[in-house]
């Protein structure tokens, strides 16, 4: 039972604290911009004008909405961890609107703050879609499509975040707008990149007439990674040589070309990223 229960209490400060970074970077950036980006909340500050309930309230009502849908699309896991975060979400919300009522800005810029809210609540975000998790609302539907249409989430961020800011037409001036599309936009290129930049892989294709053996088992012995062998003909010369291919992360990336570098210098090195990795197993026939 302990052994059971400390991966759960982790689990749960991982997420609280991820929601505290959200909270923060929509009540002091977001809020004081007077735009909507990209978010639930930013949907809320606008509806704040038309329903007399305050942010943090109508982040919860919608929140709650979007989560019935998110139980029957994105599985039992996502759904319970997006319960905690879409509670916490607003709570942390009033709890910042009781502690600083009346707040302005912190940087005295509409722009600098839709800048500092996007790249803290990327990280936030980031965050929570690693642990296969959402803060809610409109994190849902770009975790749906991510899912079912294998968009990347920054993309998928920005396409739903864009009605969001559009909203903001109904309330605010044409700067306001202007600054809720290009927040928008700019909310899924870091997103993306706060996601997808950690985990890319680079695909390296060797080819080296001298040492081919040792970058092969270093490759496999020292890094602890696959390869795979193809012949390869070189059109110039006719000549036959054998082409290793590995795909590596960053860390065993810059240990492979340290590798080659001071064993064979002259190996011809092609590299390409890799996002997404699919491979399926052929288990064996039985006689």
């Amino acid at each position: 039972m302990i052994t059971k229960t400390k991966p759960d209490l982790r689990e749960f400060a991982v997420l609280s604290f991820a929601t505290l970074i959200i909270a923060a970077a929509v009540f002091f950036f977001l809020i004081p911009s007077r735009t909507s980006v990209s978010s639930i909340s930013g949907l809320a500050i606008v509806l704040t004008n038309f329903i007399p309930l305050p942010v943090s309230a109508i982040t919860m009502i919608l929140n709650v909405v979007l989560l019935i849908i998110g139980f029957f699309t994105c599985g039992n896991e996502f759904g319970i961890k997006t319960v905690i975060t879409s509670v916490l979400l607003p709570l942390y919300l009033a709890a910042f609107e009781h502690l600083f009522p009346g707040y302005e800005s912190l940087t005295g810029s509409d722009w600098l703050d839709v800048v500092c809210y996007i790249f803290t609540v990327s990280i936030g975000l980031a965050i929570l879609f690693n642990r296969n998790a959402s803060s809610g609302g409109l994190d849902i539907v770009a975790k749906i499509m991510n899912r079912y249409l294998h968009m990347d989430l920054g993309h998928a961020m920005s396409m739903s975040g864009m009605v969001v800011a559009l909203s903001s037409a109904l309330v605010y001036e044409k700067r306001a707008v202007v600054l809720s599309v290009l927040g928008t936009y700019l909310n899924g290129l870091v997103l993306d990149h706060f996601i997808f930049g950690q985990d890319m892989k680079r695909r390296v294709c060797i080819v080296s007439l001298t040492r081919e053996k040792e970058i092969l088992d270093f490759i496999l012995y020292t890094l602890h990674s696959g390869a795979t062998l193809y012949d390869s003909i070189g059109a110039y010369t006719g000549d036959r040589h054998t082409e290793i291919i590995s795909i590596v992360d960053k860390h065993e990336y810059q240990k492979l070309m340290d590798y080659i570098i001071s064993t064979d210098p002259d190996a011809f090195v092609t590299v390409y990223n890799v996002s997404s990795m699919r491979y399926r197993l052929k288990p064996k026939s039985s006689t």
